[in-house]
């Protein structure tokens, strides 16, 4: 693959409180996301471990040591198909510890490339897992990327962040799933999404879970801030898109942006 070109397979399924069923999707999203050829999958917000509070209740009784052999497996089959992964999972502390809402970043070769941890949780998070304090960087074909979950979304002072380290690209998964119906997150979601990366001139891959009721599904963004794919609402499936750097996109901010993040307000000549 020429550098500056990265092909994403976005993927959405309803994630459950059963590793293994979860664990097999995954799999098959793997393959799938090979045969497509694309260098990187992308899956959702805890999409291996379940979510806490949502899926189960709490940690009690977890079955932690089949989470880490279905993490085995699911490396050996990243070495196998020559495949990056994305993986959204639960990483465990110690007895004692919240665990973390986590992201992992499986190389093409099988090893954990980096972990993120979802830097700020939710109040009904916090009463069950500890917020991150790091940022994961990555480069595959000259893109530098970086990961993001769900409520990070409502801080734009992150993602200023990114764009001052020089990420080209955001995964962001998320599991608004489960609910009773649309909702704020509805409206909200895709165009707050939609705001990060062309503030931030960013590709984005936004990976939700589509178990039934998620008010919005998947999506792929350009920085100009199009969605120029996104997945059925409320049905799993994969999609692939290219980021492409070479690619030129409307930016009004390009002569200004520097100027506005080392904080001048204004423009006046």
């Amino acid at each position: 693959m020429a550098a500056g070109i990265l092909k994403v397979a976005t993927c959405q399924f309803a994630v459950s409180s059963s590793i293994r069923r979860n664990a097999r999707q995954i799999a098959a999203y793997m393959r799938k996301a090979k045969k497509a050829r694309a260098d990187i999958v992308h899956f959702s917000e805890c999409a291996l471990s379940g979510y806490v509070g949502t899926d189960f209740p709490n940690f009690a009784g977890y079955d932690w040591d089949l989470l880490a052999s279905e993490m085995d497996n699911a490396k050996t089959l990243a070495n196998k198909l020559k495949l990056w992964v994305v993986l959204g999972s639960t990483h465990r502390r110690g007895d004692k510890q919240k665990p973390y809402n986590s992201l992992y970043v499986i190389n093409a070769a099988g090893k954990i490339a980096g972990r993120y941890d979802k830097r700020f949780c939710t109040p009904g998070d916090l009463r069950r897992l500890t917020s991150g304090d790091h940022f994961t960087y990555f480069t595959i074909n000259g893109v530098k990327c970086s990961l993001l979950i769900c409520f990070d979304l409502r801080f734009p002072e992150i993602y200023r962040r990114l764009y001052k380290t020089g990420v080209k690209c955001v995964f962001q998964s998320f599991y608004n799933a489960r609910q009773s119906g649309p909702s704020v997150h509805t409206h909200i979601m895709r165009q707050s999404m939609q705001c990060r990366a062309a503030t931030n001139h960013f590709w984005v891959s936004m990976a939700n879970s589509s178990g039934y009721y998620s008010p919005y599904p998947s999506c792929f963004i350009q920085p100009d801030g199009m969605i120029v794919k996104q997945l059925r609402q409320n049905k799993a499936g994969i999609m692939v898109s290219t980021v492409d750097l070479s690619k030129k996109f409307y930016d009004p901010m390009k002569g200004f942006r520097g100027m506005a993040i080392a904080g001048k307000l204004n423009n006046r000549s």
